[in-house]
């Protein structure tokens, strides 16, 4: 689980997750190395938040970073299969991850929410449903704040919520959760597991180390999730059936299986549907997932830089029926069904800026379509200020990751909100 005090530990990527570890195993004693394959350089805001006497290893690393450590601790962004992670286990290393220690270590039940798209809601929303209950409760996991350095918090009397990638919970070893919402499964990071299959069996640890007294909760309207249920150990119930059915803020179908979902977990948390229902009720929305960020001259920009995939692309075009949209989207990816996703812009869109990796193939495709194209993010968003008329939308959801040009989604978006309140300040 954790090595002895004095013993050495390996933490590989240097992000939140690694920052969490380094610091947790410090704390208990353990010598860190930490390694990256960034150089110093762009390390420069994270080497200072290191705990003292810290041993970093930077702009790449062989198989000698392993010498002396009795453990291994990888972000979720390193490969759980990578040559260094596999020679570990090869010299009977321990291979473990923030979430896998936090699975083992928390003393609180767990809810945990997986699937391809929609996470994030429904884990904050779920959040703020089991709010309303009597129990304190505790969001994170691939949402927000890491978990792991909020352990000595949490009683048996909390529900924490976490928000589960398939990166994660291939790094657990028992990702046991009293209560495992799986909201749907489409193609996405196989550049990552290779197969969908292999994606879905990632996805599908959620539900294995259930016993018959937790709760599965999947999606009937989802074919791969209806698929998982004679798999789910614990009691099956789907959420797209939960009744009643709480009136929702948010634009779009989606999320109203996501307050399902929400509403689900609340019901399965012993809940009442009046508690439920102020829970759904009271929930802000999330941070660039289909977020207004104004309205000037009659026009609407959101930012939903969160769509990563076309399928998440896919439900941001249809949360707006009715409404013409100019579309900013293209970024970082491949191995996409883009099809449906493309329908969907040539039927919703007035006209579409791309940029990012994916244009080129993306302009080819989009061949007879009012299509533009934008170098950075504030050209992009100039350009759609150009074409949006009054009563239309401009909507940031790119339907690609963000790695060609930014950090992260939420660089992506924050940068967005930037540009488009600085080209409207003063107006």
């Amino acid at each position: 689980m954790i090595p002895p005090a004095g013993e050495r530990a390996l933490v590989v990527g240097m992000g939140r997750s690694g920052l969490a570890l380094a610091r947790f195993l410090a704390d208990h004693g353990v010598r860190v190395r930490a390694c990256d394959l960034r150089p110093a350089d762009r390390l420069a805001g994270i080497l200072g938040q290191l705990p003292p006497g810290t041993e970093t290893v930077l702009g790449g690393y062989d198989q000698g970073v392993l010498e002396d450590c009795a453990a291994v601790y990888a972000s979720p962004g390193v490969p759980w299969h990578s040559e260094l992670l596999e020679r570990a286990r090869a010299t009977s290393r321990l291979v473990s991850s923030e979430i896998d220690l936090f699975f083992q270590l928390c003393p609180a039940p767990i809810v945990g929410v997986t699937g391809t798209n929609g996470k994030t809601t429904t884990t904050a929303m779920a959040g703020c449903v089991l709010a309303q209950g009597p129990r304190p409760v505790v969001v994170g996991g691939n949402i927000g704040d890491t978990v792991l350095d909020r352990l000595a918090e949490l009683t048996p009397e909390h529900w924490v919520v976490l928000e589960l990638s398939s990166f994660q919970l291939e790094s657990c070893h028992e990702p046991h959760a009293r209560i495992a919402a799986v909201l749907n499964l489409t193609p996405d990071h196989l550049d990552r597991h290779g197969t969908m299959d292999a994606y879905v069996a990632a996805k599908a640890r959620l539900l294995e180390f259930q016993t018959a007294g937790d709760d599965a909760l999947l999606n009937g309207l989802d074919r791969r999730c209806r698929e998982l249920g004679p798999l789910a150990r614990g009691r099956v119930a789907w959420f797209d059936q939960h009744r009643p059915v709480p009136p929702v803020g948010l634009p779009g179908e989606h999320n109203r299986l996501n307050a399902l979902a929400a509403a689900a977990i609340g019901r399965a948390a012993g809940l009442t549907d009046e508690a439920i229902a102020e829970g759904v009720r009271r929930f802000p929305g999330v941070e660039h997932r289909l977020e207004l960020v104004g309205e000037w001259g009659s026009v609407r920009w959101y930012n939903d830089s969160k769509a990563t995939n076309p399928d998440a692309g896919l439900v941001g075009l249809r949360a707006f029926p009715g409404t013409p949209l100019v579309l900013i989207a293209g970024g970082y990816g491949g191995g996409f069904e883009l099809d449906e996703w493309l329908a969907a812009v040539r039927e919703r869109t007035r006209a579409v800026v791309l940029l990012g990796a994916s244009a080129d193939e993306l302009q080819e495709r989009l061949a007879g379509h009012p299509v533009w194209r934008a170098r950075s993010l504030d050209e992009a968003v100039e350009l759609a200020g150009g074409l949006a008329r009054p009563g239309d939308a401009v909507l940031l959801s790119p339907a690609y990751k963000s790695y060609d040009m930014f950090s992260s989604y939420e660089e992506r978006g924050r940068l967005f909100k930037e540009a488009v309140r600085a080209q409207h300040r003063g107006l």
